[in-house]
């Protein structure tokens, strides 16, 4: 029976944790998420954090359709200059900025106004590298909501000074399983902030102009 208790009492305190953690990042972040062109302060670079373009069913991920549009909606407002894609090119099959890029030229972006990443693999990944190996210090990030809040509490913690745009939600059947997910998330992110963890990869520095 005490070592039930015990459990218990872990178990209730590993869930508040996640709870505070959550919400102490969505109120820390609060003040640099933008809903509207109109209101969004203007930056050099956009930084698109990556996501498949298809689900395993083989239909649009809205997920990347909402960043594609959030993204050609900031560019076409002046609001943006260039666009850095960061995302997944971990398989031959599989190549994230690329898909973007495509998309983003055919929606009327200049080719020589985007810029790949090819080793943003998670979250920390992209935002870090965005500074580390692009060179910039004040960026703005575009993805969801709930995304661009995890988002902007670890370029914080790392030195950058960053705002986001909200691309259009989804609200799909996943919708659910992604929000769950994302808890966990949050609370690896502030685990990495505490150990001060390095993107996978580094490398050559890549300017943007």
């Amino acid at each position: 029976m005490k070592k039930l208790k015990i459990l218990l009492l872990l178990t209730a305190f590993m869930l508040f944790g996640l709870v505070l953690t959550n919400e102490l990042m969505s109120f820390q972040a609060r003040h640099y998420i933008y809903d509207t062109t109109e209101a969004i302060p203007k930056n050099k670079v956009g930084l698109i954090l990556g996501a498949g373009k298809y689900t395993q069913s083989g239909h649009i991920n809205s997920y990347y359709q909402f960043r594609l549009d959030a993204a050609v909606e900031l560019y076409k407002a002046g609001k943006i200059e260039f666009i850095l894609i960061s995302g997944d090119n971990g398989r031959t099959t599989y190549d994230e900025p690329t898909t973007f890029k495509t998309d983003l030229i055919a929606r009327g972006i200049p080719e020589n106004k985007i810029f790949l990443d090819y080793a943003g693999f998670r979250t920390l990944d992209s935002v870090v590298r965005s500074k580390e190996i692009f060179g910039q210090d004040s960026i703005t990030i575009i993805s969801q909501q709930f995304h661009n809040v995890r988002a902007i509490y670890l370029a914080k913690n790392y030195g950058i000074n960053a705002i986001a745009y909200n691309a259009k939600d989804s609200y799909n059947h996943q919708r659910s399983k992604t929000r769950f997910r994302e808890y966990f998330a949050r609370a690896k992110a502030s685990i990495d902030v505490i150990f001060n963890v390095e993107p996978k990869f580094l490398g050559k520095k890549i300017e943007i102009k």
